[in-house]
């Protein structure tokens, strides 16, 4: 076949994983076009693509002025950047796929929507949780009907204590203003999920969360501003100096120390972490998203959905219990306990047996970077958008879900879709 070519709109880490797919597989795919604003990264996509200097754009509109000159377009700038582009490489024609979320606000989505329905496109959002093997393998036993029909569903996110300090306090996504909020940012593709396992539409929502921790008032008092300059730091399982140094030290120079330097050094780590926000005392950032959140769903049918997002735990897979009328499943997103009321028999179904080999940069979300790149790549090559499981319509849906979530945390009260 012929490689379906791609161009890169933000070279930051989603940017970089999913273009890792043509280089793993070049037959299939190829990068031909970048922009981004930050030379480093703009300059190691180009050389690690070979990508013609006439491609190479410090600014997306840029690229987009150009005539059309691949077949599809990977959009993996901040989450507020995704409106304008999205709508500007539709109207060129772009195959697109938009990382997750799709935009920070009810309005953009639907531009967005409105877009790329309007032309003949393949369109696909970032919600790898849809395209797992596992997720495939659960959908399948539900449709099946062998724990009968679904009653309700609980579903667990957890975020994890350094995931939640790196990202959510201390990086990118700490502040709603320059981000969105957390729900959006980091489990609107949970709620997708959700919804795509139950089915059915949900009809009403209420949620309840707060930023309760990571607040100037529970800073112990003998802990300083920054890491590397507190006496408390032993002692705080938060610290940013054991945390980053520690996965130098074992070799793991991929995500999250990407994100904090370009210099894979402990000279260049420490510098960063005195410099830059990564370093900052978790009790002084300028964070205000939420540390823990619940969201319950009611669907068309009655079904029920209790959905929990903390960053209060250790680092683990997600966690679901599902309970139908003949029978009730555990997961953990790689095995499948399934219980059958009749027969009385327990089933344990390991979804990473036989699981197909795929590059360690795509291994991420149980394989979901890999199969999602992967699916879309042969929706574009066989210009076959019934491949895709993230489309822009049910996309729309689960967004407004989200956003309907966080009006009511902010409103205590239940809101009707």
């Amino acid at each position: 076949m012929t490689p379906v070519e791609m161009i890169i709109a933000g070279a930051g880490d989603r940017g970089f994983v999913y273009a890792s797919y043509a280089k793993a597989y070049p037959n299939r795919a190829k990068i031909v076009g970048v922009a981004e604003p930050r030379e480093f990264y703009r300059k190691k996509m180009a050389e690690d693509h070979n990508i013609p200097e006439e491609n190479v754009f410090t600014d997306w509109k840029d690229m987009a002025k150009m005539k059309r000159f691949a077949d599809a377009v990977i959009i993996t700038t901040q989450d507020h950047l995704h409106r304008e582009p999205a709508i500007a490489f539709a109207k060129k024609d772009y195959h697109i796929l938009l990382e997750k979320p799709m935009a920070p606000d009810e309005k953009s989505c639907r531009e967005i929507t409105k877009a790329v329905l309007s032309r003949d496109i393949i369109f696909a959002v970032g919600h790898v949780l849809r395209y797992t093997r596992y997720t495939q393998k659960l959908k399948s036993i539900i449709d099946s009907g062998l724990i009968g029909d679904v009653i309700s569903l609980q579903h667990l996110e957890p975020v994890g204590y350094w995931h939640q300090a790196h990202s959510f306090v201390r990086g990118n996504w700490r502040n709603e203003k320059e981000s969105s909020f957390m729900l959006l940012t980091k489990s609107c593709h949970d709620l997708d999920w959700i919804r795509y396992i139950i089915s059915k539409r949900c009809t009403s929502v209420s949620s309840f969360g707060s930023l309760t921790h990571f607040r100037n008032e529970n800073k112990p008092e003998t802990a300083g501003s920054n890491c590397l300059e507190c006496s408390y730091e032993p002692e705080c399982p938060y610290s940013a100096k054991r945390f980053y140094l520690t996965l130098l030290e074992r070799g793991k120079t991929g995500w999250p120390l990407s994100v904090i330097t370009t210099e894979m050094t402990k000279g260049g780590i420490i510098r960063e972490l005195r410099n830059g926000p990564y370093g900052r005392c978790v009790y002084e950032c300028d964070n205000d998203v939420v540390d823990h959140q619940v969201v319950n769903m009611e669907f068309e049918g009655g079904e029920t959905a209790a959905f929990t997002m903390t960053g209060f735990t250790k680092t683990r897979q997600r966690e679901t219990r599902i309970f139908g009328s003949h029978g009730e499943i555990y997961a953990n997103s790689k095995k499948i306990q399934l219980h059958q009321f009749l027969s009385g028999k327990t089933e344990i179904i390991d979804t990473t047996i036989d699981a197909q080999r795929i590059p360690n940069s795509l291994a991420e979300h149980g394989g979901g970077d890999y199969a999602l790149i992967d699916t879309f790549v042969s929706a574009v090559s066989q210009n076959d958008p019934s491949l895709i499981l993230s489309g822009p319509e049910e996309t729309l849906e689960t967004h407004l879900m989200t956003f309907a979530a966080e009006r009511s945390r902010k409103e205590q009260k239940t809101i009707k879709l």
